[in-house]
C-alpha cells in the first residue's frame, strides 16, 4: 500500500513539473494561431473558429525575420563546424596522446567556465573594437567557439576513452600516421559524441543573446534572439506575431533535438562516466 502511495505521489510530481514546463509553450503555440485582438483582452481567450496562419505570414512585414534567421543560421553553423574541428583535435590530444602537462592543459581548457560570461563582455568589446569586428558576425562566431569548444572537449572524453589503444597501435604498424588514424578510425567510432557536441554548440549559438545584443548594431546583422525585440513597439505589442516568431525560432532546435537528441544524452552520460 505504501509503495502504491509513493508511486502515486511520484506520478503527481512528474505531472506537475511537466505542466509547469509544457503549459507556457502550449500557450505560445496556440497564441501564434490567434489574432492579436483576442490576446490583448484582459482575459485572453482562444477561438478555434479564428485560428489561422496570418501571424506567420506577416512575420517578414512586422520585422526583418528572415534576415535575422539567415544571420542566426550563419553564426550557428560556422560556430558548430569550427567548435567540432577544434574539439576533436583537442580531445584526441588530451585523451589519446601521452605527454607532459596533458592534465594541466585539460584543466586550463575548463577554466573558461570559472568566470561568468558577463565579466568578459567589456574586455571582449574592447578587443573586437580594435580588430574592427564590432557589428560583424565573425565576433559572435569567435565568442560562441570560445565558450563551446572547452565543454565539447570534455563531452568527448568518454568516447575517446572507450576506444581500445590496440586499434591505433595496429594502424600505426601498418604505416598510418596520426591524422589518418584520427580521421579514418577515431572519428567514425566517436560519431555519437560528435553529434552531441554539434547539438550543444548549435543550441548555444542559436540562442545566445548577451554578446549578440552588445556586439551587433546594424539591424540587418542582428540574430533571432536579438531581432525578436523588434516585434515589441513602444506602445503596442502584437502578441500573435511575437508568439509566431518565438515558435518559428524554436522550431529548428526542436526538430534537430527530436532527431539526434538521444546522442546528446548519451554524450553527457559517457562524458560524466569516465
Amino acid at each position: 500500500m505504501a509503495r502504491g502511495v509513493r508511486r502515486g505521489l511520484f506520478a503527481l510530481l512528474v505531472v506537475g513539473i511537466l505542466a509547469i514546463v509544457v503549459v507556457p509553450f502550449l500557450w505560445i503555440l496556440l497564441a501564434s494561431f490567434q489574432p492579436n485582438r483576442l490576446l490583448i483582452q484582459p482575459s485572453p481567450r482562444f477561438s478555434l473558429a479564428e485560428m489561422g496562419l496570418s501571424n506567420y505570414e506577416n512575420l517578414q512585414q512586422a520585422a526583418q525575420y528572415f534576415t535575422y534567421l539567415r544571420n542566426s543560421a550563419v553564426v550557428a553553423l560556422f560556430s558548430t563546424l569550427i567548435s567540432l574541428i577544434l574539439a576533436v583535435l583537442a580531445a584526441y590530444s588530451v585523451y589519446r596522446l601521452d605527454y607532459r602537462g596533458r592534465q594541466t592543459l585539460l584543466r586550463l581548457l575548463l577554466i573558461t567556465y570559472v568566470f561568468p560570461g558577463v565579466l568578459l563582455l567589456i574586455p571582449l568589446y574592447q578587443i573586437f573594437g580594435r580588430l574592427n569586428l564590432i557589428d560583424n558576425l565573425l565576433s559572435l562566431v569567435i565568442v560562441n567557439v570560445t565558450f563551446a569548444a572547452p565543454f565539447c572537449v570534455w563531452l568527448l572524453r568518454g568516447f575517446f576513452g572507450a576506444i581500445p589503444e590496440g586499434i591505433e597501435e595496429a594502424a600505426a604498424l601498418d604505416g598510418a600516421g596520426r591524422m589518418r588514424i584520427l580521421l579514418t578510425m577515431i572519428v567514425p567510432l566517436t560519431a555519437p559524441g560528435l553529434a552531441a557536441t554539434a547539438i550543444y554548440t548549435f543550441i548555444l549559438s542559436w540562442t545566445e543573446y548577451m554578446f549578440a545584443s552588445a556586439f551587433i548594431i546594424d539591424e540587418t546583422r542582428k540574430t533571432l534572439p536579438v531581432g525578436l525585440g523588434a516585434f515589441i513597439a513602444q506602445y503596442y505589442v502584437d502578441w500573435g506575431i511575437l508568439a509566431a516568431a518565438a515558435i518559428a525560432t524554436a522550431a529548428p532546435v526542436v526538430i534537430l533535438f527530436a532527431f539526434v537528441g538521444r546522442y546528446f544524452v548519451r554524450g553527457l552520460t559517457a562524458g560524466s562516466g569516465k
